[in-house]
């Protein structure tokens, strides 16, 4: 997935169709001479339904289409017919996408599984038609309903990566480059800050042909949860991820605090961030020798008493294996407990 076909918010109008006529027709055959109603009921409107795609990892389909029209429904016919239902129109959405009501900013619902449906506009019912208004005391009703008009609303579609390890660490950490080396994807290098100004998937190939799915999230800054930098946007991505990965750069300042601030963003914006499973990862650490990286397992281990950190280098390809073993474990620990 390259960065610039990745679309994780649009805003979407949908009209849904208007239901269909009932008819006021009235039998006419050669042998019958009062014929009575016959007039079939119109057809429904058509639906704009929303429905998960496990195959799409973004909302860039939508980047060119904003409208979305349903069909109308058939007016009614003699002889009781039912005019057809308007088309459906489907808008296929990635897994994790949150849809929103435009003018509120409600959520309305989540799509979280291959296949699930939900309708986000209903098409008009349908009007009656004659026969339905027939009794002893008017046999001949020579008027039917009109269908009802559809639903016409504007729809935000936010995007929640749903990925097994997400990637947390400040601008220019390595993130990038990180998933350039355990993934296929090809995210944009660069030695400046914000290099990546959207979300990066890729897939992890792991031993015996197993895979995992590791996301890049726009690098963090300090007071991210209030919305600066890049903001909440996001930090939302975060929350579909099973296991946090925190990139800290060997020559951060201090590693600790680093990774304490990035923490604190999480919790500002959701506490229950912090229930997920942690590891620190110092990267760029092929600028340290033997003897300092000693020295510093010194300070960390006081430190980092309750989380795992591991040292790694993704251009000199160091520890990276290790890395792969080490999120394997976490991300299936409760599968093997």
């Amino acid at each position: 997935m390259t960065e610039g076909n990745f679309t994780d918010y649009v805003k979407i109008r949908v009209t849904s169709g208007k239901g269909g006529q009932g008819s006021a027709h009235l039998r006419r055959e050669k042998y019958v001479a009062y014929g009575g109603p016959d007039g079939g009921d119109g057809g429904r409107g058509g639906h704009v339904i929303i429905q998960g795609d496990k195959n799409l990892w973004t909302l860039f389909h939508f980047k060119f289409k904003r409208v979305y029209q349903a069909g109308h429904g058939e007016h009614g016919s003699k002889q009781t017919s039912t005019g057809a239902d308007g088309a459906d129109v489907y808008m296929k959405v990635p897994l994790g996408t949150q849809v929103k009501d435009a003018e509120t900013n409600e959520v309305l619902f989540e799509i979280t599984e291959d296949g699930e449906e939900r309708i986000i506009a209903k098409g008009g019912k349908g009007g009656l038609g004659n026969n339905h208004f027939k009794s002893a005391t008017n046999q001949t009703p020579r008027y039917a309903q009109t269908g009802l008009p559809g639903e016409e609303r504007e729809i935000l579609l936010e995007l929640k990566l749903l990925a097994d390890v997400g990637l947390v660490g400040f601008p220019n950490a390595g993130k990038s480059t990180l998933l350039s080396v355990i993934t296929s994807a090809k995210p944009k290098i660069a030695d400046y800050e914000f290099t990546t100004l959207k979300p990066n998937l890729g897939i992890v190939q792991y031993r015996d042909f197993r895979t995992f799915v590791m996301a890049d999230i726009p690098g963090i800054i300090e007071g991210a949860s209030e919305g600066k930098g890049l903001g909440y946007y996001f930090l939302r991505h975060i929350e579909r991820n099973s296991t946090l990965l925190f990139l800290v750069p060997a020559d951060a300042k201090d590693i600790y605090k680093e990774y304490e601030i990035l923490l604190n963003e999480l919790q500002k914006y959701n506490p229950e961030l912090l229930d997920k499973e942690r590891l620190v990862a110092i990267s760029k650490s092929d600028m340290l020798d033997d003897e300092l990286k000693s020295e510093m397992k010194i300070e960390l281990d006081k430190n980092f008493k309750e989380i795992d950190y591991m040292f790694i280098s993704s251009v000199a390809q160091q520890g990276i294996q290790q890395l792969k073993d080490k999120l394997w474990i976490m991300l299936n620990k409760n599968e093997e407990d």
